[in-house]
């Protein structure tokens, strides 16, 4: 791709650079890939993580005394926003739509180099991350660094693109065989549920869902029932409960062979697929989505410096993020059955939505709003509102399947934001948006406009 040569070619000649990052487990991914490269090439950084690219992120990139300002999964939908030369973006967001007017081609414009696969027909939802963006202009600065290739695939599956076919598609398959390439990932096939590398194996098979496994989902008695008539112990020899990955093979495949009984052949094709070990890790981060989950919950909590120090080797970096995620696990399961026992959740013609008010944090209310989707709510978009500093923030989460059938949330989102004075975009699937605090309605009034229109 021209584009990851013009972008390592910025890189290799600056003189110091300002990386700025998103906060969530991709971004991090990615500015950790971009710090690795500078570090390797001798170049002077700093790094900047910010929840948006909002005014405050506008104005310290174009105020930024560095030679390079390198923006890795944020920028794209605000282009228009950068006022100054020497800016790299390395994004996978819907690009801004009006950015073309008043210049000739996107790749000629002097300001800014822009590295996005929607500009190459590909999908940045499901067949790349930001962190794989960042990647690949990270290898084509030396083909040297596709040891990196494994915190793309971490930050892919942050992203959940792992979750459309069972494992990475598209672009993230080229950056993952690079990953297994260098050691940096292992390919283990089995049930995809989350915990494998933490969870005790009773609660593994309990708290899997989506699709949901008849007579074991929920039901941690039956879940024990189940591996006790399988001959799996528990408990190692102790005293210790076992996760997933302390299965012996012969364990492991018996599990398997008796779930795959209990389902469809649908929904087997969605429970069983690729996992994603990141071997020599500690507990927690052996497993990709687990290590994303780590990294989520650092950034989630206005830490995203800890997250970054776990990807770049930092002593202590792994403890201090252990009280982040145990926050956040606190958090979203606070938050989740906070919307359930009070009823938040409201049907209007063709979308769901809850407004959290100041009881969620705005960093995690997208999270609970997919979950919520997850449980249940899959035909109809789900928006979920929480107050923030800049008025109210809007997270927005779709079914692929209506996605399939023309919805297009970014859209959606930027549409109905500047309706009423605010902004908005992200992914088809999953977008979100600030807007004043008392638009509410009308913006709520737009949305449902411009989704009918893309149903119709």
């Amino acid at each position: 791709m021209d584009a990851c040569a013009r972008g390592a070619e910025r890189v290799a000649a600056a003189d110091d650079v300002f990386v700025v990052a998103h906060i969530d487990a991709d971004g991090i991914s990615a500015a950790a890939i971009a710090a690795l490269t500078l570090d390797r090439l001798g170049k002077k950084r700093r790094v900047g993580f910010y929840p948006k690219f909002d005014g405050d992120a506008a104005g310290d990139v174009n105020s930024s005394p560095e030679s390079l300002v390198w923006i890795v999964d944020l920028g794209s939908g605000y282009l228009s926003s950068i006022k100054r030369d020497g800016v790299l973006v390395t994004d996978h967001h819907v690009p801004e739509r009006n950015w073309r007017k008043g210049q000739t081609q996107l790749d000629s414009f002097n300001a800014v180099v822009h590295v996005n696969p929607h500009e190459f027909g590909f999908d940045g939802s499901t067949e790349i991350s930001g962190a794989g963006v960042t990647y690949l202009v990270s290898r084509a600065v030396d083909p040297a660094n596709a040891d990196l290739a494994y915190l793309a695939v971490i930050g892919a599956c942050g992203d959940l693109q792992d979750s459309k076919d069972s494992g990475l598609v598209g672009i993230n398959r080229e950056i993952l065989n690079d990953a297994v390439a260098t050691g940096g990932i292992e390919v283990a096939r089995g049930p995809r549920f989350f915990g494998r590398d933490t969870r005790p194996i009773r609660q593994f098979l309990q708290y899997s869902s989506d699709p949901a496994v008849p007579g074991l989902s929920g039901d941690g008695v039956a879940c024990s029932r189940f591996l006790e008539e399988l001959g799996v112990e528990e408990r190692n020899s102790d005293g210790s409960r076992r996760s997933w990955k302390d299965l012996s093979p012969d364990e492991a495949e018996r599990i398997s062979g008796a779930l795959l009984a209990l389902l469809s052949a649908d929904d087997a094709g969605k429970v069983f697929g690729e996992n994603y070990d990141v071997p020599g890790r500690a507990r927690g981060m052996g497993d990709a989505k687990e290590f994303a989950t780590l990294l989520n919950s650092c950034g989630r909590y206005d830490d995203a410096e800890t997250g970054l120090g776990i990807c770049l080797g930092e002593p202590g970096a792994v403890e201090a993020a252990k009280e982040n995620r145990a926050a956040h696990r606190r958090n979203i399961a606070g938050a989740l059955d906070y919307v359930k026992k009070n009823g938040l959740v409201r049907t209007r013609r063709v979308v769901r939505y809850f407004d959290s008010g100041d009881a969620i944090r705005d960093t995690v209310v997208g999270i609970v709003a997919g979950m919520l989707l997850n449980d249940g709510n899959w035909d109809m978009p789900m928006i979920a509102f929480a107050d923030s500093d800049g008025g109210k923030k809007v997270s927005a989460r779709a079914d692929r399947s209506l996605v399939s059938k023309g919805l297009d949330l970014s859209f959606v989102m930027n549409a109905a934001a500047n309706h009423v004075g605010g902004d908005g975009g992200g992914h088809a699937v999953a977008a979100g948006a600030t807007i004043p605090a008392d638009a509410v309605e009308r913006f709520l009034d737009a949305v449902e406009d411009i989704v009918l229109a893309q149903l119709i």
